[in-house]
């Protein structure tokens, strides 16, 4: 970081700092930077920050927390809201409707970041799992150091992701990747990660975010609107895609089978909470 930065936001989940033109968002909530109501609404005020700001050429959203980018939407958070609301009388359908507009707003961010008219770059290490996962997939190019393992555990919870990822990764990899991802729930370390296009720059441990920072410095070389020129046409409209991913998410979230898949993850002190209850197995990687 060089000693002219300035910083333009600071929240309590993330901080940004503007450097000539790159702005360097780093990613603070502990454990592991879970997506709730907080990092969402923190989330939302840095899309204020770069959409306002003309200054801003480039931007690397990196991460604070050793255990990694992002573990995923807040889904403990999420489930005592909605078992509170139920508690309370709330009906099916006004519990529907609160989580319909969560997703509303966090699409409105990951779009945001998808379609900036600048280089977006995702600097990565440890865990980026579900909305953490999908956080990356909105940003341009991931760099990620060898420690990074990307999954999409959903589905072991009777879900599906539902901040964009299907037809972000689809995009990026391909149809068949994502059904195996999706389906398996399986984890893709950095390494294949890299070979099969997913993450643009595969570095060693502690180095994602001094390189994707180089890679910032290189866009900001080319002429502004020639850059904008191309992100616009390397970045294919997915809203049809994203609104049916949202209709999904919402049909399956209140059944019965998330209801007791949620109610174990949030008792689940363990690493692995999302795995099916009594399974012994262990995480599948590729």
């Amino acid at each position: 970081m060089s000693e002219t930065s300035t910083a333009i936001l600071e929240r309590e989940c993330l901080t940004a700092r503007l450097d000539g033109g790159l702005l360097d968002v780093e990613l603070h909530r502990e454990p592991a930077n879970e997506i709730g109501t907080k990092m969402l609404e923190d989330l939302e005020a840095l899309v204020r920050v770069f959409s306002e700001n003309d200054r801003v050429r480039a931007m690397v959203l990196r991460s604070r927390a050793r255990r990694g980018f992002s573990a995923g939407a807040d889904l403990r958070e999420l489930h005592r809201q909605n078992v509170a609301r139920k508690q309370s009388g709330a009906s099916d359908g006004a519990r529907l409707s609160e989580v319909r507009a969560f997703l509303d707003r966090i699409h409105r961010v990951m779009n945001a970041i998808d379609h900036t008219p600048f280089t977006t770059i995702a600097a990565v290490h440890g865990v980026v799992f579900g909305g953490g996962f999908e956080l990356a997939l909105a940003c341009d190019l991931i760099v990620a150091d060898k420690s990074a393992r990307f999954c999409f555990p959903e589905l072991r919870l009777g879900l599906i992701p539902g901040f964009g990822g299907i037809p972000r990764l689809r995009r990026d990899v391909g149809a068949a990747v994502t059904r195996d991802l999706i389906l398996t729930g399986r984890s893709l370390g950095a390494s294949r990660a890299h070979e099969i296009g997913l993450v643009s720059q595969l570095v060693g441990e502690g180095q994602s975010h001094a390189v994707a920072r180089r890679v910032a410095e290189q866009s900001l070389r080319f002429d502004a609107k020639t850059t904008r020129s191309a992100l616009g046409f390397l970045t294919p409209d997915l809203s049809a895609e994203l609104e049916r991913e949202k209709d999904l998410f919402c049909e399956l979230f209140l059944s019965p089978v998330v209801d007791d898949a949620l109610a174990r993850f949030d008792e689940d002190e363990g690493a692995m909470p999302y795995l099916p209850a009594g399974s012994k197995t262990k995480e599948v990687e590729a």
